[in-house]
């Protein structure tokens, strides 16, 4: 599957928007002919346009190397899925193709309504699903009927978040409503990379990014061995489950719990992971998700996860006890509620496609159902005496020295201390190191006893 929420290079980008340039300007060729014919023969002979778009008009054309075009190819779209999906693109790419739409029934003074579609102010076109069913359709009945099933919660269209009809009044026909191409659709066919949500009341997290590399991360040994399995799922996962036949298999995804004290690393290795994958990682902002009132919580983590399926996010729970504690016994109906939100949960995190990472300070806070799902648990202890070392080498700036006095390996080997904690000292003693030369006029000595 296309990723359109990775970044590339502005060249490969713009040799990706070339590419599916390129291959939207056949389709959008192709339509054209199609709604030519259309039209020839509706006004031809009205009564005798029943047949569909795959028995009588023009074939499609044979595209190659662009994003577009793997998508067609991936999900084996009909002609007539590939109509719905042009004719949604034309109102962003090539709105003068939608002109013809606006001939006028001179019988009766007034738009034909057989084309369906909508008028804003200014008179512009937007088609609707009954245009989408008079080009395919004309006026067979059977084709109409099955259009439907194009907008149906499973049907890739759906599943990719790529296509969908708008609201309608009730009691209003289906296909009177707009097509609507979503961000994530409008990504996959011009290769450009969908905007990103800002956090606020309808996406309730934040990106979380790092200017770090993997060499500033310090851990032990063992728990880095198993980051590095999570690295290998990233880079070889879609193979696994795609080209080797694995997908009816496993689960989609990959869910992980990084359990340890405070400042151990948590964070910042899910910041790592998205960065070396290339996938964007958003931490989850629980005072945004977390409400008293009854379904609101569920409710604000479903706008989070239906921005991020199909996009191979990292979706990172800081203190995740808050939202995956273990369930009580049911004595009210607070429990009851309470234990939705768990069940909501679960089922969530084992459908979703992208990477979900749990941090908490103890394993045993997590509800034993998300344990069982994890395909990686991974505990982050306290660091060592040497790994402490590593950690106030790395934390000193540049252009502080050291006073003659200090002795870092009796520090590291005396005092426990994580890594925040030792940024901490660090942030600390350098402000005061800059306080005495501002005072002094001298170079600054961090860290002096």
């Amino acid at each position: 599957m296309v990723n359109p929420s990775v970044n590339p290079s502005p060249v490969r980008q713009a040799k990706a928007v070339a590419q599916n340039a390129h291959d939207l300007a056949l389709d959008f060729v192709w339509f054209t002919q199609v709604v030519d014919a259309r039209f020839k023969r509706y006004f031809a002979d009205p009564a005798g346009s029943d047949c569909a778009v795959d028995e009588s008009l023009p074939e499609p054309p044979v595209l190659a190397g662009s994003a577009y075009a793997r998508l067609l190819h991936q999900q084996r779209a009909t002609p007539v899925e590939r109509l719905a999906l042009v004719l949604a693109l034309l109102p962003h790419c090539q709105p003068q193709l939608l002109d013809i739409f606006h001939t006028r029934n001179q019988t009766f003074e007034r738009q034909f309504t057989e084309f369906g579609g909508r008028r804003d102010a200014a008179g512009d076109f937007s088609p609707t699903g009954q245009t989408l069913a008079f080009i395919v359709a004309g006026t067979a009945l059977a084709p109409r009927l099955q259009l439907q099933g194009l907008f149906e919660p499973g049907h890739w269209f759906a599943r990719l978040r790529l296509l969908r009809l708008g609201a309608v009044e009730p009691g209003e026909p289906l296909l009177k409503a707009a097509l609507q191409l979503g961000d994530e659709g409008l990504a996959l066919c011009t290769g450009l990379p969908p905007p990103r949500p800002g956090l606020g009341p309808d996406f309730a997290a934040r990106r979380l990014e790092t200017a770090l590399g993997w060499s500033d991360l310090v851990l032990h040994p063992d728990t880095l061995a198993q980051v590095q399995e999570i690295l290998v799922w990233l880079r070889h996962g879609a193979t696994l489950l795609d080209d080797w036949g694995m997908r009816p298999k496993l689960r989609p995804g990959h869910r992980a719990l990084f359990y340890g004290p405070p400042g151990t690393g948590k964070t910042m290795t899910a910041a790592l992971l998205g960065k070396a994958s290339g996938r964007e990682v958003y931490q989850i902002d629980l005072s945004l998700v977390v409400s008293k009132y009854i379904g609101e919580t569920e409710k604000n983590l479903s706008k989070v996860f239906d921005q991020a399926q199909h996009r191979e996010w990292i979706l990172f729970f800081d203190e995740a006890d808050a939202l995956f504690g273990k369930r009580s016994d049911t004595r009210d109906a607070h429990d009851r509620y309470a234990n939705q939100e768990v069940s909501y949960l679960l089922q969530r995190i084992e459908t979703f496609d992208g990477i979900v990472i749990l941090a908490s300070n103890q394993r045993d806070n997590i509800d034993a159902a998300f344990a069982r799902r994890f395909e990686s648990i991974i505990y982050y202890p306290m660091p060592r005496a040497e790994e402490r070392l590593r950690l106030w080498r790395q934390s000193l700036p540049a252009k502080a020295s050291l006073a003659a006095d200090l002795d870092l390996p009796q520090i590291a080997e005396r005092y426990p201390l994580c890594g925040g904690a030792i940024l901490n000292a660090v942030r600390w003693a350098c402000l005061q190191a800059l306080d005495r030369a501002a005072a002094s006029s001298t170079m600054p000595a961090c860290c002096s006893r």
